[in-house]
């Protein structure tokens, strides 16, 4: 018997699988980690966070974890929420007066030109839950495609959020705010309602409130250059070859400047220690040990789907994602696990969200256990690692 309840011939069986991820050039390397009832059962780090050094992957290797910085930004939302600061149903024009009068799109794909009014204001609820009607670039096509690609443009080395917010305000939503779920700049809007509720940086506010009392040293939207060393390097892939290019090299790395945009929907550095503390506060119901962030009843909110029946038939990236997990403030949510195969393998209650970089993490009620994987391979297509991470992880379970 293994510690946490895991068997150690099950867990070689895992790392072989990740192993083989590696060998095969899929990955440069991966960082693997799995906690359950108390205790780390299994943490291993494969292959090179650099490939051009051959500098190897560690347990402290630091990680660009995209959207898995969205649950972080939501479990914000909630302690203002908490303070009474803000509620679910509060418009965001009471902060964000660039939104009083936006303007939605008659045809998602047709010209920016082409609108109607917003028949309810935009609210909390709507940011919390992808139902605000934003996009991303890839996440929409035709004329809004190429402007969301554009209201990037400037603001990633100057950090200035109010006239990024300006220029997304300016675009016409995709559709009516409340009416479906659709993946977009929501959650970075988020963040700058939380500066201006709390007054200060997003990244402040997460460093005082979340990462120092989770004891989250890693955890930061820039890594300082003492510390650039430890960040892996990130690689897309070429869509012609299939083969992996580097993106974001630690030499030349945007995350070595303190004045990048501090993105709440896509922008950290963790590592995989780091965000277990942060996994382990929601799975704790808003509790780590002696330190408590969030109430029962936040993070029950958090953990709940919010999806209607109608907008869960929807597809979302192209394909049914919604059969048999639901989305809630931040997070989606397992309520129907037949309906995950052969594609999961998570309990009912089991939640997480993950990033673009290929680094996931799901967390499980009923096996009181939380799974990180960690690389930096940025591809839209599908990537089976992460399926055959949790599936070998289930199957190691033995007690």
């Amino acid at each position: 018997m293994q510690r946490a309840g895991f068997a150690a011939s099950r867990l070689a069986a895992l790392t072989n699988v990740m192993q083989g991820y590696v060998e095969r050039g899929d990955v440069a390397g991966v960082v693997s980690l799995i906690w359950r009832r108390g205790e780390i059962g299994y943490f291993e780090p494969l292959g090179l966070r650099d490939e051009a050094s051959q500098l190897p992957m560690e347990r402290d290797t630091l990680f660009r974890i995209a959207s898995m910085t969205k649950p972080v930004t939501s479990a914000a939302i909630m302690m203002l929420i908490e303070e009474d600061r803000l509620a679910l149903d509060t418009p965001i024009s009471l902060w964000l007066p660039e939104f009083a009068a936006p303007r939605v799109l008659r045809d998602p794909t047709g010209s920016l030109d082409d609108t109607d009014p917003i028949r309810a204001p935009l609210t909390v609820l709507d940011l919390l839950t992808h139902r605000a009607g934003f996009a991303y670039h890839f996440t929409a096509t035709g004329p809004l495609a190429e402007a969301y690609a554009a209201a990037f443009n400037g603001f990633e080395a100057t950090g200035d959020t109010s006239a990024w917010l300006a220029r997304i305000a300016a675009l016409p939503l995709m559709f009516q705010p409340g009416t479906r779920w659709h993946y977009g700049v929501a959650t970075d809007v988020l963040g700058v309602l939380i500066e201006r509720v709390s007054g200060m940086p997003l990244g402040e506010f997460f460093r005082t409130r979340i990462f120092e009392p989770l004891g989250m040293r890693d955890t930061a939207f820039w890594v300082p250059d003492t510390q650039l060393a430890r960040l892996a390097a990130a690689y897309n892939v070429d869509p012609g070859t299939r083969r992996r290019v580097v993106e974001d090299h630690p030499a030349t790395s945007r995350w070595a400047n303190p004045r990048r945009f501090q993105s709440g929907g896509g922008g950290l550095v963790s590592t995989a220690e780091d965000y277990l503390q942060f996994a382990q506060l929601l799975l704790g119901r808003g509790r780590v040990g002696a330190t408590r962030l969030l109430s029962h009843r936040s993070v029950d909110l958090m953990r709940s789907n919010f999806l209607s029946r109608d907008q869960r038939r929807l597809p979302a990236f192209g394909h049914v994602i919604w059969a048999g997990q639901g989305f809630g403030l931040g997070l989606s949510i397992v309520d129907d696990p037949a309906q995950q195969l052969p594609l999961g393998y998570r309990s009912l209650g089991s939640f997480g969200w993950p990033g673009a970089y290929g680094t996931s993490w799901f967390a499980d009620p009923v096996e009181n256990l939380i799974g990180v994987m960690l690389i930096q391979r940025r591809s839209i297509d599908p990537f089976p690692m992460t399926i055959d991470f949790e599936r070998r992880v289930y199957d190691a379970i033995d007690d």
